[in-house]
This record gives C-alpha cells, sequence and structure tokens, in this order.
C-alpha cells in the first residue's frame, strides 16, 4: 500500500477533504499505488499505455484502444440513481435507496484494485471561471489507464481546479472501478456491474466496465445524471442532453446561438458539427460548442438564458462518419490530434483504421485488417458479413482539434441562447421544422420527443419510443418535478428562446427515399426560425407550430422536388390526433406534471380536432 499522504503532497494537492476521500478509497479498493494526473502528464501516460499493449498506434499522433468484447455500450439496465428520499423516483431513474447501493458498491470494489495503480484525476466540467463552476468540479478515481487518457480528452484535468474551492467539500466524488471484467456475468442473471449515482450525496460509484459511456465519470454520471439533481435541488440550471452550435451572420455582423436534444441516430453530432452549405457560405459561418451536454442557466445581471458546453472534448460514433456526412469530424481525427478510437477496425501493419460507413466498401486488401474483437478478416469463413467495427465503435478527441471551433467554447461566460430545438426521426407526421412560441408547449414538445420505433422491436407500427427531451437515460428525479424546474429555469428569463421541432428524415412511402436532402442543408430550417424570431417571416400556423411557407425557406442550391417540399411542409392531421393518443398515455406516467403541461397537451388536441372537422 502506497503512502498516499506523500503521493498527494508531491503532486501540489492540498485540499484536504480529497485528501481523505483519496485514502479512504485506496484503502477500500486495495490499490498498490496511488498517482494524481494532470493534462500535461498526457503524453507519458500514452508511452506507458503503447508499451503495455493498452493502445496501439494508429499512424502519427493517433492510437487505437479495444475494449473487452461484452463491455461496448452503456448499460441502462445496471444504471442506478441512488437517493436517501423515495420521492425522487421516476418513471426512467431506475430509483433505488441509497442505504442499499452504497454498501453493495463498497462491497465490490473492496480490495478490487489490488494490484493496480489508483489514478487520481481532479476535474472541471465547465469552462474556467463559469458561474456554474461550484458544481462542475471532481475527483474521478480509476483503476485503468485509458479512463485517464479519455478522460484527459473529455474534461480539464489538473489540481487547480480543486485545491481552492470556496468550500473544500464541494466536489463530485467519482469512484470507478473496472474489476474483473471477464467474470462479471454480463448480461446474465448473475451480473455484478452497477453503474451507480448516489445524487444526494454528490458520489458516484461505478463498478463492473471500463467502456466510455460507463468509466469516463465527469462525462455522463456528473456531466448529466448529477448536474441534473444539482441544478434541481439549486433552483440554478438544467444539465440537457443537448448540442450547442453558434451561427454568425457575416452580413449583418449578428450572432445566434442553438442547442437541443435528439434522441439517438437522429442525427445530432452531424447537426452540431455541421457546415454551411455552399450556396451560403459567404454569408454564414457555423462554430461548434459541443455535440452533447449542455448547461442552461439565466445570467442574474442580464436576465438572459445562457448556455456552455461542460465538457472539454468529442467522444463521437464512428460509424457512418464520412466526408459526406460530417467532414469537420474527419478533419478532427487527423495526425497528431492525439485521437484515441475504440473498437472500430485496425490493421496492425499499416496502422489504419476503418469503420462501416467510412467509405462506400471496405479495404478490398484484407491484409493485416483486424475486426474489432481482434480477428483476422482473412481468417472469416466465405460469405461472412458481420460488421468489421462494432456499431457503438467510438472517437475520442478534444474540442480543440475540432476544426470550426467556436473561438469563444472557454469563455466563463458561455454564450446567450436563441432558439431550443428538438429532433426525432420519423419517417411522416413530424415535418421539416415547427416552431412553437409558447415556453409551455415548448416544453410539452419536449417530454414528448421520440424517434420512431419499429414494429419488430415495439410491436406499434407507427409509435415513438418517447425520449424526454432526449434525457431518458440520464434522469436523475421525478419527471413532473423535472418539467416544473425547466419551466421555473427558462421561465425566468427576460427573452424567452424559441422551441422548435426538427425532422431530416421523412421518407417517400413509395420508393423509401429521403425528402429532404440533410446534412449541411440543415442550416437552414435553423436560419428560417431566426427570421421568425427577429419577426422577417410570418410563417403558417398550425395546431401543432408555425412551419415555413416553401418562399420563405432559403433553397438556392437545393436539389428537391415540389412535390416533396410541399409534403415536408405540411401537416398530417390524421396521423397527429393518433399520436395525441399516444402522447397522453405517455405522460400519465409522470406524477406531480405541471398542469401547464396538461394545458398546452389539451391545446393541442382540440386544435388539430378543430382542424379535423373543418376538412
Amino acid at each position: 500500500m502506497a503512502d498516499v499522504q506523500s503521493v498527494l503532497d508531491a503532486a501540489g494537492l492540498t485540499n484536504p477533504r480529497v485528501r481523505e476521500y483519496v485514502e479512504y478509497w485506496a484503502e477500500l479498493t486495495g490499490a498498490a499505488r496511488v498517482e494524481v494526473v494532470s493534462s500535461a502528464d498526457d503524453a507519458r501516460l500514452v508511452q506507458e499505455a503503447l508499451e503495455a499493449g493498452e493502445l496501439l498506434p494508429a499512424g502519427e499522433g493517433r492510437y487505437y484502444s479495444r475494449s473487452y468484447h461484452k463491455d461496448t455500450a452503456r448499460s441502462e439496465e445496471r444504471t442506478i440513481v441512488a437517493t436517501s428520499n423515495p420521492a425522487d423516483k421516476g418513471v426512467y431513474n431506475n430509483w433505488r435507496p441509497a442505504s442499499e447501493m452504497k454498501p453493495m458498491l463498497e462491497d465490490r470494489m473492496r480490495g478490487a484494485s489490488a494490484g493496480k495503480t489508483m489514478y487520481v484525476i481532479p476535474y472541471l466540467m465547465a469552462p474556467p471561471g463559469n458561474t456554474l463552476s461550484p458544481w462542475a468540479t471532481g475527483v474521478e478515481l480509476t483503476d485503468t489507464r485509458t479512463v485517464v487518457l479519455h478522460m484527459m480528452r473529455m474534461a480539464r484535468v489538473g489540481v487547480e481546479h480543486i485545491n481552492d474551492l470556496e468550500d473544500p467539500n464541494s466536489f463530485v466524488r467519482a469512484v470507478h472501478v473496472a474489476g474483473d471484467l471477464e467474470n462479471l456475468g454480463q448480461g446474465t442473471p448473475d451480473d455484478q456491474r452497477y453503474f451507480v449515482t448516489v445524487a444526494d450525496e454528490r458520489t458516484i460509484l461505478h463498478f463492473g466496465s471500463s467502456y466510455g459511456g460507463n468509466a469516463l465519470l465527469g462525462k455522463i454520471a456528473h456531466g448529466l445524471r448529477q448536474a441534473a439533481y444539482d441544478g434541481w435541488a439549486s433552483k440554478k440550471f438544467l444539465a440537457e442532453q443537448y448540442m450547442l452550435i453558434g451561427i454568425h451572420d457575416k452580413e449583418t455582423g449578428k450572432d445566434y446561438h442553438i442547442c437541443g436534444g435528439f434522441p439517438s441516430a437522429s442525427g445530432k453530432t452531424n447537426l452540431a458539427m455541421m457546415l454551411a452549405p455552399d450556396a451560403l457560405g459567404d454569408r454564414y459561418h457555423v462554430s461548434f460548442y459541443g455535440d452533447d451536454i449542455a448547461w442552461l442557466w439565466v445570467d442574474e445581471t442580464t436576465g438572459k438564458l445562457y448556455g456552455m458546453n461542460p465538457e472539454y472534448g468529442v467522444f463521437g460514433v464512428a460509424k457512418d462518419t464520412n466526408e459526406g456526412t460530417n467532414p469537420t469530424a474527419l478533419q478532427s481525427l487527423g495526425e497528431g490530434t492525439g485521437v484515441i478510437f475504440t473498437n472500430v477496425a485496425y490493421n496492425e501493419k499499416t496502422q489504419e483504421v476503418w469503420w462501416e460507413g467510412r467509405t462506400k466498401n471496405p479495404p478490398a486488401d484484407v491484409d493485416g485488417w483486424l475486426d474489432w474483437k481482434g480477428d483476422r478478416i482473412a481468417d472469416r469463413e466465405p460469405g461472412d458479413q458481420s460488421p468489421w467495427a462494432h456499431p457503438n465503435s467510438r472517437f475520442t478527441t478534444t474540442l480543440d482539434n475540432v476544426p470550426n471551433i467556436a473561438a469563444d467554447y472557454n469563455a466563463a461566460a458561455g454564450v446567450p441562447i436563441d432558439v431550443i430545438i428538438f429532433g426525432g426521426r420519423t419517417r411522416d407526421r413530424e415535418p421539416l421544422v415547427r416552431a412553437i412560441t409558447d415556453l409551455a408547449e415548448g416544453v410539452y414538445d419536449g417530454l414528448t420527443l421520440g424517434a420512431e420505433a419499429t414494429f419488430a422491436a415495439e410491436g406499434v407500427e407507427g409509435q415513438l419510443r418517447y425520449d424526454p427531451m432526449s434525457n431518458r437515460p440520464f434522469m436523475a428525479y421525478g419527471e413532473g418535478d423535472y418539467a416544473q424546474h425547466y419551466l421555473n429555469v427558462v421561465g425566468a428569463a427576460k427573452e424567452q428562446p424559441i422551441f422548435a421541432h426538427v425532422n431530416w428524415f421523412q421518407r417517400d412511402p413509395e420508393d423509401g427515399h429521403f425528402l429532404w436532402p440533410g446534412y449541411r442543408d440543415n442550416l437552414r430550417p435553423l436560419l428560417w426560425l431566426l427570421q421568425l424570431k427577429n419577426g422577417e417571416v410570418q410563417g403558417r400556423q398550425t395546431p401543432v407550430g408555425i412551419i415555413p411557407t416553401k418562399e420563405e425557406l432559403e433553397l438556392s442550391g437545393v436539389e428537391i422536388s415540389e412535390k416533396d417540399l410541399e409534403t415536408i411542409l405540411s401537416i398530417d392531421n390524421a396521423r397527429w390526433r393518433q399520436e395525441i393518443g399516444f402522447r397522453e398515455e405517455h405522460l400519465k406516467q409522470f406524477e406531480n406534471l405541471p398542469e401547464e403541461i396538461w394545458v398546452a397537451h389539451r391545446r393541442v388536441a382540440a386544435a388539430l380536432e378543430a382542424e379535423a372537422d373543418e376538412s
């Protein structure tokens, strides 16, 4: 057992409460060594990981890692929010009593780091000096070196973030122990893994995984679950799974900022990293702030709604990322960026990486290529079409590597929010864009956000899998209380943002082609929203919001037929009335749902019925 206090002295870690916390967990887990890290240690730790075979070189300044084949994604059913108050139980947060979960996790972790190094990662999930910094500091303890390297790309790391806290005890305690990954019973009745956020104690205990979503505790467990609870308990802010972008109008000199939530596979990262289409590039520049998390608050001096991305990097899904879908992402992964690829295909001879969708076809010469499990492609049976890369394979890179990163992404002030958008994936019913100017109706729309399920998966053709605010896996307390808190925070802003719902995925029912080109052209409906907010266009009022007229959309350079354009700018009343029934069932699950949300629901339902009667 290491002399913990001497190690902390040598690292300059002076916060007494952090020192007590590190010593307690070093003893409980049985770690052989303790090491405090900062971002300055990255190159040394990379070299150590290469020498240990934990990383492989993927070209100059690029690295490849492979996780245990049963440890490749977040595990929702093993992810728990625990508190001492049963009233915190919601539909989606898997609430359990802290008195049950804390001892269980301590038992699993006891002695589980024997022979290993415990890395101490002091981190900040906010731009330095941000008004929400008191809720953004944490210390992750991990026994896995690759987790340290990923955290250095996803958070600001160093003892300077925790030494001088106004309250030395006001940091999130985040403990990650990987466990014996090959003997944890993943997916069986004897599954030993648990990923627990003890929200009212600001403590995160994750056991049984080294995959990013389960192991990078500053990211999701702190940045979303814990922060959501903190925002509610403090009545100060919202922590949302939102992307955040800036749009600069070169002609007027004005800057606008848009954030919003999208369920999985609904285009969030591609939108966040979007470039202006060629036809509009001379006038508009799109800046990237973040693709996954935004914290929102009202500035007490100006009364404006502000937002910031608490992360320092991008933990992106590799699948289908290419020059057409997301050239910005590819530029973020170039030589010298320090990017870490996880569970993609790897060529041990050339150090190349590949994933499905990177190119139309996989490399023709399979010599040296290994799939995500490390098996040789050349040894496959004829006709074996199984993926080379895991569908949830990832790349981890810092914000500084993103070519269109906003100049002020690290500014303490954050940025004023003009528009909040929600975007599901539906083949019909949902138009290209519809704007909502009423706060309660905007929150109602976010609570009923979803992506279309398949008949095979869900059993009801056309019904959505609801993902409220795209926060379903990250809810930290009851959904009714969440809705009221959202109304309170945003409602306190002197200038209200406009809400909107977008959908890039309508298809032709006959041949299945997408009606809207998407990708860079998705800037066009966003510009219309800004014009609507500025009073420059009127749109057309429908029961579910304001949609553009075709004359109002800037369509220069877009190839789209009149028929397709008409479809994506119209409302299918019958399908919407069906949807209202599904929404009511969904919302009835939530206790304490504010009456304003029910009023908005009834108003939309009545408007749809009135329109149907008129026709």
